[in-house]
């Protein structure tokens, strides 16, 4: 009798060691295939900022650091 159980209790934990097996199979083989997607950074402004308020100065000195004037176009 406790070998009936022990035989099934085997057979369980063979029969999940093949699913895990074939899953990373499966796995490995879509990584390879399609590459790993890397999650996009969003970009952000939080923190960018040190201390108090956002003066309209602020904002002009950003603006004109970013964009480029309309003469070289």
């Amino acid at each position: 009798m406790f070998e009936q159980i022990d035989q099934d209790n085997l057979l369980k934990r063979f029969d999940s060691l093949v699913r895990e097996i074939e899953n990373l199979k499966r796995d490995l083989l879509r990584s390879l295939t399609v590459g790993v997607k890397h999650r996009e950074v969003k970009p952000t402004l939080f923190g960018s900022i040190k201390g108090g308020d956002v003066t309209e100065e602020m904002i002009e000195e950003s603006k004109q650091s970013v964009l480029r004037p309309l003469a070289d176009v």
